[in-house]
């Protein structure tokens, strides 16, 4: 029986790379394609794929926020993460949104089918560049250790922040997220003073920074 994947990066040349590799095993199979998270959440509840190949950072919803979705009302589909990041705080909080596996982008076709065969058997894949850094993660945390600020904020609050550093104005916001003007400038204030932060040109360059979009 074939292992039925949804590739979902927001670089078609890196889509067009994973679905050439995967053409060359008889027991994989890419089932569809998408380039942002909203999309990848409306394709799973379309073609319900075995396993989820996820980028990070991705316009309009990022990898991290699409994984937990996922996770949450399909918990039996699988999910790998791609990123070129190696930072710590990546790594813990893909993993804490449920995904099974984490690949550097620059070695994912060496290991790619390693991983989905290891996350398929139940486990977890880590690429070896990054292992060291979830064991540093996993010993340091305690119940004393303050919250990264990517975790301060909820769900809402990323996608509003999100959508602000893409350059969505409050009117488009409030479109997308089926809410009021009032609501995304509520979040917005929320958000800023969660974080500190004066100004949309600060929230844009913390979105970049802590991965939540591509921009």
């Amino acid at each position: 029986m074939k292992t039925k994947i949804l590739l979902v990066d927001d670089h078609k040349i890196l889509r067009d790379g994973i679905r050439s590799l995967v053409k060359g095993y008889d027991d994989i199979e890419v089932i569809g394609e998408a380039a942002d998270g909203k999309t990848a959440l409306q394709m799973v509840q379309e073609l319900q794929p075995d396993l989820v190949v996820m980028d990070i950072s991705m316009p309009d919803m990022n990898g991290i926020d699409a994984t937990r979705k996922i996770r949450n009302n399909y918990p039996d589909i699988k999910v790998i993460a791609l990123s070129m990041h190696h930072d710590k705080q990546f790594v813990s909080e893909i993993f804490r949104a449920g995904a099974s596996g984490y690949l550097i982008k620059d070695s994912a076709f060496d290991e790619l089918d390693h991983a989905i065969r290891v996350v398929m058997s139940g486990k977890t894949y880590i690429n070896p560049q990054i292992a060291s850094l979830v064991v540093e993660s996993l010993v340091s945390q305690s119940s004393s250790t303050p919250p990264q600020s990517f975790a301060l904020l909820t769900e809402r609050e990323r996608e509003v922040l999100q959508l602000i550093s893409e350059g969505r104005s409050t009117k488009q916001i409030a479109f997308d997220l089926s809410v009021s003007s009032k609501t995304v400038e509520s979040h917005r204030r929320q958000v800023m003073g969660k974080l500190n932060i004066r100004s949309v040109a600060e929230l844009t360059k913390f979105a970049i920074r802590e991965g939540l979009t591509s921009v």
